[in-house]
């Protein structure tokens, strides 16, 4: 148990209800002659369903440490996507909405960190970095200014990233998975 003034962001706390939930956004606000409080925006972990909840200074909450375990894609089987710990040589089947945004960056072979609670998978976290090819994109216009001319291009899982004009389908390019951006071609 941590006290309420000790909550940061990306903390997963247990609350009253049993479910655990992200700290999204943490503030600390001190009013004059009143008590502390923490205001704080936090996510579900199991429906990603978003609530505020402000915490007095002396409220007491559980701090739950998530396990990270790196596993690699497989495959897809069905709606389900299979995920092989790379240390037992388990395999685990999670949904596309269990998966959340990661779902994009599901390429076989590349390894994912994926946290746990208790046995069971809580959240999937791609590599920083990925390369990746580009299926579809639009020809560059010709005359527009290169800050104007990003265009959308079509990776080989869906993901759609803006790449600059000298980009072409087949292409391999590197990709911050963090803000799904483009950074460079794949060497």
């Amino acid at each position: 148990m941590i006290d309420a003034t000790q909550i940061r962001k990306n903390m997963i706390l247990k609350m009253e209800d049993g479910q655990l939930w992200r700290v999204v956004e943490m503030q600390l606000i001190t009013p004059g002659r009143w008590k502390a409080m923490v205001q704080t925006k936090l996510r579900s972990l199991r429906d990603n369903s978003i609530k505020d909840h402000r915490f007095r200074s002396v409220d007491r909450v559980e701090q739950i440490h998530l396990d990270d375990v790196e596993m690699e894609f497989l495959y897809q089987s069905g709606d389900d996507f299979v995920f092989m710990n790379r240390e037992t040589y388990d395999q685990v089947q999670l949904s596309a909405e269990a998966i959340g945004d990661s779902v994009n960056y599901l390429v076989p072979n590349v390894i994912f960190t994926i946290e746990m609670h208790e046995g069971r998978p809580i959240n999937v976290i791609p590599p920083t970095f990925m390369e990746m090819t580009v299926q579809a994109t639009e020809l560059s216009m010709k005359g527009a200014t290169a800050a104007a001319s990003y265009k959308p291009a079509t990776m080989e899982t869906g993901l759609v990233v803006n790449v600059p004009p000298f980009v072409n389908e087949g292409d391999r390019i590197r990709i911050d998975t963090r803000e799904d951006k483009y950074l460079e071609r794949a060497k």
